[in-house]
C-alpha cells in the first residue's frame, strides 16, 4: 500500500470511531436482522446482502459523515479543544494534526453531496425504501451538527430529532427491505436499541460538561441543561431517565410474551442506572470507564435482543 494511501486509511479509522460505530450501528444491524436468517421464507443469501448493504451505510454515515462534521462543527465551536479527550471529544484528527479543519469540512459537505446524489440515484431506480433510509441517516448526521439546525447544541433537540431517527431506522432498515412490513419483535428491538444508544450518548457527553459551557456558541446538550437547573450532580439526569424508559419498555415486552428479553431489558437498564448513581460525574477517568461497560452492555442486549426474538 503507498503511503499516501495508508495515511488515507489510519485517518479514516481514527474518524470512524470503530469501537463506538461497533457497539451501536452494528450490533444494530444484528439485533433487527439475525432473526431473519432464520426464517426459512428469506433466502439466506438476501438477508446477507441487505445486511452488507446497512452495514456499508452505517459506516459511511455513523462513522464518517456524522463523526466529520460534528468534529468540524465542534472545533470551530471550541469544545473540542477543551474537552478531556478520552471517549469523548471527537475523533482528534484536527488535533492531532491528521486532518485540517478545513479539509475536515469539506469532506464531510461533500460526503453529503455525494449521498444526497446517491439518494436521488436510488428514487430514479425505483429503490424507495433504500433512499429513505439514506435521506433519514443524512438527515441524523447534517441535523445534529450543521448551522442553522445543529440540534446537538439544543437540549433534547439533537438525541430526538437526529440520532432517535436514525438509529431507529437502522434498526427497521433489514425487515423493512426483506419483508416489506414492520414485525412487533423488530419495532421493539429497534426502540430499545435506539434508547440505549441516546442514554449512552448522554453519558459521553458528562466529561465535556466544563468544555460544551465554553464553547461558542455554547454547547448547551441535555446534559448541560441538566446541569445548569440542578447542579452538576444531576448531569447525569438526561442518561437516568432514558434507561428508565428502557426499563419501563420492559412491561411492553413482557405482554407480547418476550420474557426473556424483558429479563435482559431489566438487567440491562438496572446495571446501567446503577454504575450511573456510583459514578463521580466530576472524574472524567471514571466517566469514561462507566462508558465502556455501557458500550460493552450495549453490544449484549442487541444480541440478547436478536436471538431471543
Amino acid at each position: 500500500m503507498s503511503h499516501p494511501a495508508a495515511v488515507l486509511l489510519k485517518n479514516g479509522l481514527h474518524l470512524m470511531r470503530p469501537a463506538a460505530v461497533g457497539a451501536s450501528s452494528v450490533v444494530i444491524i444484528f439485533s433487527g436482522v439475525y432473526p431473519l436468517f432464520l426464517d426459512p421464507a428469506v433466502p439466506v443469501s438476501r438477508s446477507l446482502t441487505v445486511s452488507l448493504i446497512l452495514l456499508v451505510g452505517c459506516l459511511l454515515i455513523h462513522g464518517l459523515l456524522t463523526h466529520s462534521l460534528n468534529d468540524y462543527t465542534d472545533y470551530r465551536s471550541g469544545t473540542d479543544d477543551r474537552s478531556p479527550a478520552m471517549l469523548s471529544g471527537g475523533s482528534r484528527v484536527i488535533q492531532n494534526g491528521r486532518m485540517t479543519p478545513e479539509a475536515l469540512g469539506r469532506f464531510g459537505f461533500g460526503l453529503t453531496a455525494v449521498l444526497l446524489a446517491c439518494s436521488v440515484l436510488l428514487i430514479i431506480f425505483g429503490q424507495i425504501r433504500l433512499a429513505v433510509l439514506l435521506l433519514i441517516g443524512i438527515w441524523g448526521a447534517v441535523s445534529y451538527s450543521v448551522s442553522p439546525l445543529r440540534f446537538a447544541y439544543i437540549p433534547f433537540a439533537g438525541e430526538w430529532l437526529s440520532t432517535f431517527p436514525s438509529t431507529f431506522a437502522l434498526g427497521l432498515g433489514g425487515v423493512w427491505l426483506l419483508l416489506g412490513s414492520l414485525p412487533e419483535w423488530a419495532v421493539q428491538n429497534a426502540w430499545i436499541n435506539a434508547m440505549y444508544c441516546i442514554a449512552w450518548v448522554m453519558v459521553h457527553h458528562i466529561p465535556d460538561l466544563d468544555a460544551d459551557r465554553s464553547a461558542s456558541p455554547v454547547k448547551r446538550t441535555s446534559v448541560v441543561w441538566a446541569a445548569d437547573r440542578f447542579g452538576t450532580a444531576f448531569a447525569r439526569l438526561p442518561a437516568v431517565l432514558y434507561f428508565t424508559i428502557i426499563g419501563l419498555s420492559a412491561i411492553w415486552f413482557a405482554w407480547s410474551e418476550r420474557w426473556i428479553g424483558a429479563a435482559g431489558i431489566i438487567a440491562a437498564a438496572a446495571l446501567s442506572i446503577y454504575w450511573l448513581a456510583k459514578v463521580d460525574v466530576r472524574d472524567p477517568e471514571a466517566v469514561t470507564a462507566c462508558e465502556k461497560k455501557m458500550l460493552l452492555t450495549a453490544i449484549v442486549l442487541a444480541v440478547w435482543l436478536g436471538i431471543f426474538h
